[in-house]
């Protein structure tokens, strides 16, 4: 018997439920991330209208963020429509750009300690979409030679 995201050896297809299910929760997430990479940039934009210091390293940070969710949206929605191709770079996006977000903000004096730590909760649910992403489950509904 298995959970939401354990899918049993009959199961183990890009259209079965399970399946489904586990692609529509790292949309979810997916689509969090993107919601939080807006707010961050919304919030750029407030402080600029307010005359208050934003970098361009901010600008673009931000900007990357929210491109790089629309893109790994994207990807998600066509894996969930079968395409390996998709998936694995669903894979590879959502669990290398939380060590990327979280890496590059360590760098000392590159960003303020705010944008730093928003930067790093938008990294939070991105991981989550990396776990179900790269669990058994999905790898099944996705093996080699499809």
């Amino acid at each position: 018997m298995g959970t939401a995201y354990h899918i049993t050896a009959g199961a183990s297809h890009p259209d079965h439920p399970r399946t489904q299910h586990a692609l529509g929760t790292v949309k979810r997430l997916v689509a969090v991330y993107g919601a939080l990479s807006t707010g961050v940039f919304m919030a750029l934009a407030f402080l600029a209208v307010t005359d208050r210091t934003v970098t361009s390293f901010m600008w673009g940070r931000s900007f990357g963020l929210l491109a790089s969710a629309a893109v790994i949206y994207w990807l998600t929605v066509v894996a969930s429509k079968g395409a390996r191709w998709a998936y694995l770079r669903v894979r590879v996006l959502s669990s290398l750009m939380p060590i990327v977000i979280v890496a590059v903000d360590m760098v000392p004096g590159i960003c303020p300690a705010w944008f730093a730590g928003i930067q790093a909760a938008c990294a939070l649910p991105l991981a989550a979409a990396a776990v179900i992403g790269n669990g058994s489950a999905l790898r099944a509904a996705f093996p080699k030679g499809s």
